[in-house]
């Protein structure tokens, strides 16, 4: 297989004009995460260290991450500090430009306060604000996706007063830590000569089942995967606890024999329906029934994986059939880390991963695949 062609892109953060169409950058490590900006870490060559630091300006320009012509990753560099001949180079995705801005007017200049109102709507007031400040316009767009969520309350409203100059950021990371609410996430891609800068939204949950993508031994999978056997969290028998007190609270057990120690949790709710009750039970028993967890796999390109199918929040399959484990089950990429091939160093890509079917205590979050 041929290796992959990468280039490094700089640009004005403001204007988007070019600065360097291919920037010879070494030891890069990048990609995106749920919720967060992602990162890129890289050594500018030491030939080119002094002709092109002046380029590198620190939070005014913009790096891109490009695979054989396509946008894998853009964000900010906010680091650029010479160590001897080389000068390493530190970036964050768009979204960690609004942890450097705050709200100066209050309510995102009147579009609040909140009442009942999607999160998805705040985030993309959040960003309206920003950009429409002077000299604040990162021309990223955000999804039009909407949510079931709500913010605020009629005794309770969201308020951003002026007098407290919130953080943007931080306000972003409230609307995704609402329960049910979204996830969101960042791309780029090219646009004739440009490169369109977008949040996607996700709402409840970033990604599909990819009945298409496999990872496995022998094939895309490479290194030593560390499949983890933690019975912290695991149980065949779930306690689930509703809405009441006393002889009315509602209590429903939900087990299984299967030949192993009992092990029993309890799950506390608020819920007051019984049926619903013993589907949240359910739920979260064949979570905890699942004992190993692997948060972490290193692969390579393939036909049965593509890199450039990769997506933030999709459910893939993977089986491992190594010296030290078997596995064969299902798991959601949380993001990802690439390190582009260099010499005889082939490319790799390594998956972050959680359950698909995972324990919590609220459960809500536990899907029966």
């Amino acid at each position: 297989m041929t290796m992959p062609n990468y280039r490094y892109i700089v640009a004005r953060a403001a204007s988007g004009e070019i600065l360097h169409w291919n920037l010879p950058l070494s030891e890069v490590e990048f990609g995106p995460e749920i919720s967060g900006p992602g990162s890129l870490s890289a050594t500018l060559s030491p030939t080119f260290a002094r002709s092109l630091n002046d380029m590198l300006d620190a939070g005014n320009a913009v790096i891109l991450a490009e695979r054989d012509s396509k946008l894998l990753w853009g964000g900010l560099i906010w680091r650029a500090e010479p160590q001897g001949p080389k000068l390493p180079i530190e970036a964050s995705g768009f979204t960690s430009y609004l942890h450097r801005r705050f709200d100066l007017h209050g309510n995102l200049g009147g579009r609040g306060p909140y009442i009942e109102a999607d999160p998805c709507e705040v985030i993309r007031d959040v960003w309206a604000y920003a950009q429409q400040q002077p000299d604040g316009d990162l021309e990223v767009v955000v999804d039009d996706t909407k949510s079931t969520a709500k913010t605020g309350t009629a005794k309770d409203p969201y308020d951003i007063p002026r007098w407290d100059a919130r953080n943007l950021g931080e306000i972003v990371d409230e609307m995704a830590d609402i329960d049910d609410g979204l996830e969101w996430s960042e791309t780029v891609a090219w646009r004739g000569r440009r490169a369109e800068r977008r949040i996607i939204l996700g709402a409840p949950k970033l990604g599909r089942r990819r009945e298409d993508l496999t990872f496995t031994t022998g094939a895309n999978v490479v290194g030593e995967p560390q499949v983890i056997k933690d019975a912290d969290e695991y149980a065949q028998w779930v306690v689930g606890l509703g809405a009441g007190e006393g002889k009315k609270r509602k209590v429903v057990i939900d087990g299984v024999r299967n030949q192993c120690l009992r092990l029993e949790h309890k799950l506390e709710t608020s819920e007051k329906d019984e049926a619903k009750l013993k589907q949240r039970t359910r739920r979260e028993r064949l979570a905890r029934q699942i004992l190993p967890t692997l948060t972490e796999l290193e692969i390579v390109d393939h036909p049965a994986a593509p890199i450039s199918s990769l997506r933030i929040g999709d459910d893939v399959r993977i089986r491992l059939h190594e010296p030290h484990t078997e596995y064969d089950g299902w798991n959601r990429i949380t993001g990802w880390t690439v390190r582009p091939g260099q010499g005889e160093t082939p490319e790799r890509v390594t998956l972050k991963l959680e359950r698909t079917v995972k324990p919590t205590d609220g459960a809500d979050e536990a899907e029966e695949k």
